[in-house]
């Protein structure tokens, strides 16, 4: 089977833990306005490649990734090409070799059945999910990604069912994800799961702009500063507040954000 891949990068550090092998999936279907790769939007492009290439290309540096690093599937959206993803993490999985899934969760639909048998077999061969979700709330998710959030919501739900681990990410946008209302109301969607193991909040930044001049897209966030970064800390407690609301409410005592 042949995969779209848009790229590898062979020593990533900000994609799951350790130094990881990060595995670029062409194709997407979510428009988030702050998007910094729009080069891997469109899913018929990119380059074919087998599993076994890949494996073989993680291999050339396997030293690198033995402290606790490994292999990290990104994209564009992984979960589009969820039965090569899930080839790709079987072989991954025979080498000893730890699997991380980056994704935005946008593909899950517990109402396909036969999409929902594919999950159940990824799950077992993943062992980091990092969930990225953009907005808690529904009608501003829609405006700020054109998607909605519905089934992004249930994945994290389903991870917990299924005992993957978590780690959460959320952008912090100036005047768009900032408002610590719904910061902190996902703070407390998230404090209910039992898989949460990390809170990553990422400052937006600006440098994807040329990117989308160069390739003749609107850049919908033009003129929106870089978040600063000595407000981030408050941005993230406001989440945490939420997550030991919920877990207390939850007699939950235990968190590891």
């Amino acid at each position: 089977m042949l995969g779209k891949i848009h790229s590898l990068e062979s020593f990533g550090t900000v994609d799951g833990p350790g130094t990881r092998f990060v595995v670029f999936f062409q194709g997407c279907p979510m428009r988030c306005a702050y998007c910094h790769n729009p080069d891997t939007w469109e899913l018929n492009a990119g380059t074919p490649m087998e599993a076994s290439y890949i494996i073989e290309q993680y291999e050339r540096n396997a030293p690198f990734y033995q402290n606790g690093g490994g292999i990290t599937c990104t994209g564009g959206e992984p979960l589009m090409q969820i039965d090569f993803l899930i080839e790709l993490f079987a072989l991954a999985k025979s080498k000893g070799i730890h699997t991380c899934l980056d994704t935005s969760g946008i593909a899950f639909n517990p109402n396909n059945a036969p999409l929902m048998e594919k999950f159940d077999k990824l799950m077992p061969l993943t062992d980091l999910v990092m969930l990225d979700i953009k907005h808690i709330d529904p009608v501003k998710h829609k405006e700020l990604c054109l998607q909605p959030n519905e089934n992004i919501l249930k994945f994290a739900a389903y991870l917990d069912e299924k005992g993957v681990d978590m780690w959460i990410r959320h952008v912090v946008v100036p005047g768009l994800t900032d408002d610590e209302v719904y910061l902190e109301k996902l703070g407390y969607f998230i404090g209910q799961f039992h898989n949460l193991k990390a809170l990553d909040v990422l400052p937006y930044h600006t440098m994807g702009e040329t990117k989308y001049e160069k390739l003749g897209i609107e850049y919908r966030l033009k003129g929106v500063p870089a978040m600063d970064k000595d407000k981030l800390l408050d941005k993230k407690a406001a989440i945490i507040r939420g997550i030991k609301k919920r877990r207390e409410e939850l007699g939950m005592t235990h968190h590891d954000t």
